[in-house]
């Protein structure tokens, strides 16, 4: 396929669309600040508020049908015709955990157990300090558990079956849907889910950034001296936005190695947390973290706090983080579930899920257990009140340094987390970007990858919302509204792939 070819293939209209979106929302964002948020906050009310259990039920279905799916007569069915899975269980499954969250992973690792030990999940008061350590080390667990990792694993099945079972060419969330909406998904319904989608993509990469971009600021700016500002962070943007941008345009090998890279890295910084840290406490509190969360599994799943409403000692615990991160790994599963699916092939449904589910809760899991439970440690001996601090306003970037000066050697455990966190980003969005460049093209087919200049078109395109919103200063509470609108259409369409993909397995199986 010639160069020319490859710009007729192009869908100009998916392609440019989003980024004049993208574009209006960074200057919107940009230039009225203030009634941007009080936008945000209008719609939070409502999608938090009054659609809060929506996300919740919807979870907890996705969860138990990808199990169904796994363990039924359907999860022997092979996601193309290869003898043997394109890529080896190891690497394929650096490849699943590296694609997912970015440097999310170690932000919320180091900080999110300290917001739960001063909040009262449940709405129970007065507790103890054991019973706040306990919660501290179930919820994140609970929360990079099962049903956040069921949205990227079960529609990646989905689109696995979809192109190396059913040979479609048009690798897009429109075409996923099609068993169900027909031919309207080579029409105007096709073209505004594909368009949104990828807009709701941007918005949630946009939250990542914005959320763990102050941190690795910080770190570098503790390492070299350099003043801490926006102009650094625009420049760290820059950065990472290069190396990724290298690593898709060499292809999948590119993706490979980088994502070696990356977890080379996250290994060597849990080393030193887990061995120069409380390793007796480390281990003793994730063992009691794993068993309380699989106790209070469907609790967890669950619980509204109805009491809220009425403020009879209600907490809103489950609106301000579960729903949440449910709503923010849904936005994600546009394009990360893509790219697992693509390099399942070779590998049966049921394979797929419960490897999918394994190597990512292995390395989400052992994140949290070892960084948070360090943390968690100094809090609960009182070498550092993280919970207090960030009750009193603290940025949660300064909180996470104080936690780092408790190694023996605090300025190298930095260096490792600042190649650490670029190494995840670079990672994921090079797998982002990917995917995404492949939406541009009208069909490609097995086996080919898109043009390297959409590719270096889209990585582009991903840093423009985070940049506005450095200038926004937004705060936790805007960020986790903005995943939060972005995520009800797209649950909308995912429960249209989900049945879509049962319909197809009915149909055909």
């Amino acid at each position: 396929m010639n160069p020319q070819n490859k710009k007729q293939e192009i869908d100009w209209f998916l392609t440019l669309t989003p980024l004049v979106i993208t574009i209006v929302l960074a200057l919107v964002l940009f230039l009225f600040p203030s009634a941007s948020g009080n936008v945000i906050e209008i719609l939070r009310s409502i999608l938090v508020g009054e659609l809060g259990a929506f996300y919740l039920v919807f979870g907890l279905a996705v969860f138990l049908i990808s199990v169904w799916v796994a363990f039924s007569r359907y999860g022997r069915i092979k996601l193309g015709t290869l003898e043997k899975p394109r890529y080896k269980g190891l690497t394929w499954g650096i490849l699943i955990f590296t694609s997912t969250m970015a440097a999310d992973i170690l932000y919320w690792s180091l900080i999110e157990w300290a917001y739960y030990f001063g909040a009262n999940p449940f709405g129970i008061e007065d507790l103890s300090l054991a019973q706040r350590q306990d919660f501290a080390s179930a919820y994140p667990l609970f929360h990079w558990g099962p049903i956040a990792w069921s949205f990227y694993i079960l529609p990646a099945a989905a689109y696995g079956y979809m192109m190396f079972v059913k040979k479609r060419t048009r690798q897009r969330l429109s075409e996923a849907c099609r068993p169900v909406i027909g031919k309207h998904a080579d029409g105007v319904l096709g073209k505004a889910i594909d368009i949104f989608s990828i807009i709701g993509l941007l918005g949630g990469t946009a939250t990542t950034f914005s959320l763990t971009t102050p941190l690795l600021s910080n770190v570098i700016s503790n390492l070299f001296g350099i003043p801490q500002g926006v102009g650094l962070m625009i420049f760290i943007l820059v950065i990472i936005a290069v190396i990724y941008t290298t690593a898709v345009t060499i292809g999948m090998k590119g993706i490979s190695k980088l994502a070696n890279i990356c977890v080379g890295t996250f290994v060597v910084l849990l080393a030193v947390f887990l061995f120069l840290g409380p390793t007796k406490f480390i281990v003793e509190s994730g063992v009691t973290g794993i068993g309380k969360m699989i106790n209070d599994f469907f609790s967890m799943a669950t619980w509204m706090d109805p009491l809220r409403v009425s403020g009879e000692g209600g907490s809103g615990f489950p609106q301000d983080w579960t729903v949440f991160y449910w709503a923010y790994w849904i936005t994600w599963f546009v394009a990360t579930p893509f790219f697992i699916g693509k390099v399942s092939e070779g590998r049966t449904i049921k394979e797929t899920i419960v490897g999918g589910y394994s190597f990512g809760l292995l390395g989400t899991f052992s994140s949290f257990i070892i960084f948070g439970n360090f943390g968690l440690f100094h809090q609960t001996h009182g070498n550092v009140d993280a919970a207090g601090m960030l009750a009193t306003g603290v940025g949660p970037d300064e909180v996470i340094l104080q936690i780092f000066n408790q190694l023996p050697i605090p300025m190298i455990g930095l260096a490792i987390l600042a190649i650490a966190m670029i190494a995840f980003y670079a990672s994921t969005f090079d797998a982002l970007t990917y995917v995404v460049a492949e939406y541009s093209l009208k069909k490609l087919e097995i086996g080919k990858e898109p043009p390297k200049f959409l590719k270096v078109f889209w990585s582009l395109i991903f840093i423009i919302l985070p940049i506005a919103l450095l200038f926004n200063e937004s705060t936790l509470t805007m960020l986790q509204t903005v995943a939060i609108i972005t995520a009800f259409p797209l649950a909308l369409i995912m429960g249209i792939i989900i049945y879509s993909f049962i319909k197809d397995l009915r149909t055909h199986h």
